[in-house]
């Protein structure tokens, strides 16, 4: 059960990281809650997948693979938030997937 609350603990660290730079561009509530959620889910799932290749490419791989549902919704209204979703997915899974590591093992 330490491991979940540490998963946890990385997915919301994630998602703050991840909804500071949304939060002053005052973008909408739901982007923000949506953003932030996506990240808590991802810091449950990425340091429990088993894939034989280093964590952080492991969390690079799932959180760009998650993030592309929300490229269709995103690219609909905004074009231009495409790379920055797709840089933060990239740098916040390498994170979550090295911090899942080193914390969980």
């Amino acid at each position: 059960m330490n491991s979940f609350f540490i998963a946890l603990t990385i997915g919301i660290i994630a998602g703050i990281i991840d909804v500071l730079p949304m939060i002053m561009q005052k973008m909408d509530k739901t982007a923000n809650l949506s953003a932030f959620t996506h990240w808590v889910v991802l810091g449950l799932i990425i340091p429990f997948v088993s894939w034989d290749m280093a964590p952080w490419l492991k969390g690079l791989i799932i959180a760009e693979l998650s993030a592309i549902p929300i490229l269709f919704l995103v690219a609909k209204e905004d074009k231009n938030a495409i790379l920055p979703i797709l840089i933060m997915s990239a740098l916040l899974g390498a994170g979550v997937g090295w911090a899942g590591a080193y914390f969980i093992g």
